[in-house]
């Protein structure tokens, strides 16, 4: 993986044509890039704990909630799903202040990115769910074991390995949909490299080091689910045993 990856930042680098020498030209304003990298990680760390936290009730709710609940969480998933990022970004930027609610840009873009993703992963959460043998509930049933312990100890454990890969596509999505939030005043990595390039006029070399910075943000969220996808398979395979 890490070869892999060295690899083909290396392809880029060469195909843009960034020498060393390119690289002493404008030493001074990396500083800024990894700043904006640094606020970029913390809007995707953030954005990913709230999806995740948003996501398994909504689709729990969703599934075995009572029937206003139930339409609570279709509403949420909906709307989410169904409409813009980008919109979603702006709408609780520039119209919740109209509300008496004012929130800070960071704030706006880890909601915005949290709630939209949370959306797609509720159904990622159902499907998993949904994919386990019926007959693991029928014996939970049959030792009459209740329906949150049920989910707790038997359901949700076996649904983790099968909805752990497509959490780590959402994921990577939402690093990606981080570049909108520079939209909001918020100095990203998409900020700083527009900044830099306005004062260098370097396009080329800014925007392949940018690149670079989100395939190795990528790659380390890869990675990890990658490893997380197999300790949960380790897991699911100890307790069967």
């Amino acid at each position: 993986m890490a070869l892999r990856t060295l690899a083909v930042c290396a392809i880029v680098c060469f195909a843009a044509g960034l020498s060393v020498a390119s690289f002493a030209s404008f030493r001074e304003f990396l500083p800024g890039l990894l700043q904006g990298a640094l606020v970029t990680i913390e809007i995707t760390i953030g954005g990913c704990v709230l999806a995740v936290l948003v996501a398994v009730p909504a689709a729990l709710a969703k599934m075995y909630g009572p029937r206003p609940v139930r339409w609570l969480a279709v509403g949420y998933i909906e709307i989410f799903r169904g409409t813009s990022a980008l919109v979603q970004l702006f709408w609780l930027f520039f119209v919740l202040p109209h509300f008496g609610i004012l929130l800070e840009p960071l704030t706006v873009a880890i909601l915005a990115l949290g709630l939209n993703v949370g959306a797609y992963g509720a159904e990622v959460v159902r499907g998993a769910v949904s994919a386990v043998p019926r007959g693991q509930w029928e014996a939970t049933v049959a030792l009459n074991m209740p329906r949150t312990l049920a989910l707790r100890r038997i359901i949700l454990p076996q649904a983790l390995v099968a909805m752990i890969p497509p959490w780590g596509n959402l994921f990577i999505e939402l690093l990606k949909a981080t570049a909108l939030v520079s939209l909001i005043t918020i100095t990203d990595l998409a900020f700083k490299a527009q900044q830099m390039n306005q004062i260098t006029f370097k396009t080329l070399q800014i925007f392949t080091i940018v690149l670079v910075f989100y395939l190795a943000i990528s790659t380390v969220i890869t990675a990890g689910m990658r490893a997380l996808e197999n300790w949960a398979a380790r897991g699911l395979a100890r307790g069967r045993q």
